[in-house]
């Protein structure tokens, strides 16, 4: 049996040894609502790198071309925080 205190592992684990207790990975999907896919991923992982290789590590790196300054960002969410109604419409036009 599978335990870990890291909330990410903490689900990851869960369906691993559900499947296990059931003796069916596809009911152990279907009850979790996780796909087989992802259920066999998960054994790989811990078959290659044990339980710490449940924790994603491969994100992919932001793309810092698409990013505006930081002083349009900051305006922006101050405007949404003070105008929460102002749909993207609204705010394209007055901004």
């Amino acid at each position: 049996m599978l335990e870990s205190n890291n909330p990410i592992i903490k689900h990851k684990t869960t369906l691993l040894n559900l499947a296990q207790e059931l003796g069916n990975v596809s009911r152990a999907c279907k009850i979790m609502g996780l796909s087989r896919d992802t259920f066999y991923r998960y054994q790989q992982s811990i078959e290659e790198g044990g339980i710490d290789a449940l924790i994603n590590q491969n994100r992919r790196v932001p793309n810092r071309k698409n990013r505006v300054d930081s002083d349009i960002e900051n305006a922006v969410i101050t405007y949404a925080i003070e105008h929460p109604a102002h749909g993207q419409v609204r705010v394209s036009k007055g901004f």
